[in-house]
C-alpha cells in the first residue's frame, strides 16, 4: 500500500512545486561586471545601449523577466531597462530584461568607469559608490 502511495505524493509534491507563481521564484543574480542600461534593438544584431550604437555577440543571450531566454527579433523597437555584460570586444554578451522591483535598486553603475570605482556586494546584489 505504501508503495502506490508514496508516487502519488511524490508526483503531487513535484507538480506544485513546478506551478509556483513568478512572484514566489527566486531573486536573480547579476554579475558584478553587470552594467545598467536603457536597451534598443533596431536590426539585430544591431542595437542601441542609452542611446549609443552597439552590436550583440555571436553568442548573446538576452534573458526576460521570467528568466527565460528571449529572441531579439521579438524586442525590435522596444526600450527597455536592462542589465548587461560585456564581451572583451565590447560586444553585448548578456542581457537581462529587468522587473520593477530589479529596476529600482540604486545605484547601478551605467559605465564601466563606474564599475571600476564603485564597490559590489554580490550576496545582497547592492553597489556603493566609494
Amino acid at each position: 500500500m505504501l508503495r502506490c502511495v508514496l508516487p502519488a505524493l511524490l508526483a503531487l509534491g513535484v507538480s506544485a512545486a513546478t506551478s509556483l507563481p513568478a512572484s514566489a521564484q527566486m531573486q536573480r543574480l547579476f554579475p558584478a561586471n553587470a552594467l545598467r542600461g536603457q536597451l534598443q534593438l533596431t536590426q539585430p544584431p544591431e542595437l542601441l545601449i542609452n542611446g549609443q550604437p552597439a552590436r550583440l555577440s555571436p553568442g548573446a543571450r538576452i534573458r526576460g523577466t521570467d528568466n527565460l531566454f528571449k529572441v531579439s527579433g521579438a524586442l525590435l523597437g522596444s526600450t527597455l531597462t536592462v542589465n548587461y555584460t560585456l564581451e572583451a570586444s565590447g560586444a553585448v554578451h548578456d542581457v537581462w530584461l529587468l522587473t520593477a522591483a530589479e529596476a529600482a535598486r540604486q545605484p547601478w553603475p551605467t559605465t564601466l568607469e563606474q564599475a571600476r570605482r564603485w564597490a559590489f556586494d554580490p550576496a545582497a546584489q547592492a553597489w556603493t559608490q566609494r
